[in-house]
């Protein structure tokens, strides 16, 4: 199972985007998808995580209450809505699939190409 983060773009500080995550198959394939961001020179960051059967969330401290990540296993996609972004969201933002939320970037597959998001007045 292939997936594919969509949806990125330019906002303002205070605005909202929604991202995609389709998957090739069945997100169900996996046991988790998780939203990761990676900026220049940085590491991978786990941002938010998903279980694609209960539907059980994990967010990171720094995105928590403000983004919001969801799944539609009918349209074999994960969401990612984040509201109230700042500058210090922009980042690449990369979804990807493993057998368990604590586990980190290095034991997730199928990643993608990235998403760009850029905030900035």
């Amino acid at each position: 199972v292939q997936l594919q983060a969509s949806g990125g773009g330019s906002v303002q500080p205070g605005g909202s985007l929604r991202l995609s995550c389709a998957a090739s198959g069945l997100i169900s394939d996996y046991y988790v998808i998780a939203w990761f961001r990676q900026g220049p020179g940085s590491e991978r960051e786990g941002v938010s995580c998903i279980k694609t059967g209960d539907g059980t969330t994990f967010y990171a401290d720094s995105v928590e209450g403000r983004f919001t990540i969801s799944r539609d296993n009918a349209k074999n996609t994960v969401f990612l809505q984040m509201n109230s972004l700042q500058p210090e969201d922009t980042d690449v933002y990369y979804c990807a699939g493993s057998s368990s939320c604590d586990y980190g970037p290095t034991q997730f597959g199928s990643w993608g190409q990235g998403t760009q998001v850029t905030v900035s007045s």
